[in-house]
């Protein structure tokens, strides 16, 4: 016969459920031997793969000319085998009729672009677009001075530029990349000017917080002038303008200026 067993109270089985103080620990789960020497599982192995070959996307994207797998392998440190293999999937992968564009070997390199059948719709398309907006390196200068001062008075902009600009103002206000922002309280009430939304759509901002700090607006400025020193160069001396008794004092020799 088997024993009978009491049931249990409600307070009972509370009891039964807490754990015991003077009970030891459980052992830990045992750990696998990658993750006891540090080595990555095959998710995250698949992971990083997956964000290496976006990355090469992205840098067959924004070149112009061809790349070599030597080449894009020299400039991520990645073994040569690895970035053949993710070239030739990407080939494989915009080869579908359901891309427009394609990845594939150009001149020896890989190259991104839209597939053949698709260039005349994309040229009678790209012609009723709005030509792209093209800026002088005087109105640059101005937009970077308004873009990192504003508000700001035109005299304020005429005086770190060093030059008139009320024709350049008048070009960024008609491509509405600057507007009015009321009047400064000094004498004569000069206008404030600042950028606008669709300053931060064309260069690709969400707000002004994004925009590169003055130490990095000059290095962009020296890599895009192809300059390459980095440090500022002194400005040439001029010398203040001297009479003929001046210069004749300094040297006798000379021969005074004829008027």
């Amino acid at each position: 016969m088997k024993p009978m067993v009491e049931p249990q109270t409600p307070q009972q089985a509370e009891l039964a459920l807490e754990p015991d103080p003077g009970a030891e620990p459980a052992p830990p789960a045992e750990l696998t031997a990658d993750e006891l020497l540090g080595r990555s599982t095959p998710a995250a192995a698949q992971t990083a793969r997956a964000e290496l070959k976006a990355l090469i996307e992205a840098i067959v994207y924004v070149t112009d000319e061809p790349l070599t797998p030597r080449q894009i392998a020299g400039g991520l440190n990645r073994p040569l085998d690895e970035v053949q293999a993710i070239l030739e999937e990407l080939v494989a992968d915009y080869s579908s009729p359901a891309r427009g564009i394609w990845i594939r070997q150009v001149a020896g390199g890989y190259k991104m672009g839209t597939k053949p059948e698709h260039h005349e719709a994309v040229r009678a398309f790209a012609k009723t677009l709005t030509p792209p907006l093209k800026l002088s390196m005087a109105a640059l200068e101005t937009l970077a001075v308004i873009a990192y001062k504003q508000p700001i008075t035109a005299p304020e902009i005429m005086a770190i530029r060093g030059v008139q600009g009320a024709g350049v103002l008048k070009t960024l206000l008609e491509h509405k990349l600057i507007t009015t922002a009321g009047r400064k309280n000094v004498v004569g009430r000069p206008i404030l000017y600042k950028t606008t939304k669709e300053f931060l759509i064309q260069f690709g901002l969400n707000d002004l917080s994004e925009l590169p700090s003055l130490k990095e607006f000059e290095e962009l400025a020296r890599l895009a002038f192809g300059s390459g020193d980095s440090s500022p160069q002194p400005a040439p001396a001029v010398s203040a303008p001297v009479s003929a008794e001046e210069a004749a004092a300094r040297d006798p020799s000379a021969e005074p200026p004829s008027l």
